[in-house]
């Protein structure tokens, strides 16, 4: 018996006309010829290649690095590093 946890559900309503709009603007950024419903003619590098176009759209992460001195001990610091990321 399998114990996985699926998140691959949509929970807003009206995300899936969103979501279906948003994959067809990711497949024509790539080139990719997709089409309503069924699209089982795709090789697996072009499916892959609208999948990561999806991702980079939606998750762009910033991150910057510093090293700041320490405000209690002399001579020691700390590296602090910021991530951002975008969800649309």
């Amino acid at each position: 018996m399998s114990n996985t946890n699926n998140s691959n559900r949509l929970v807003v309503p009206g995300a899936r006309e969103a979501m279906d709009k948003f994959k067809m603007e990711a497949a024509n950024e790539v080139g990719v010829n997709l089409k309503q419903g069924y699209n089982g003619d795709l090789t697996s590098k072009q499916a892959g290649s609208v999948g990561g176009q999806m991702v980079k759209n939606v998750c762009p992460v910033r991150s910057a690095s510093f090293r700041r001195e320490s405000r209690t001990a002399q001579g020691h610091g700390i590296t602090v590093r910021y991530a951002a990321g975008l969800t649309v």
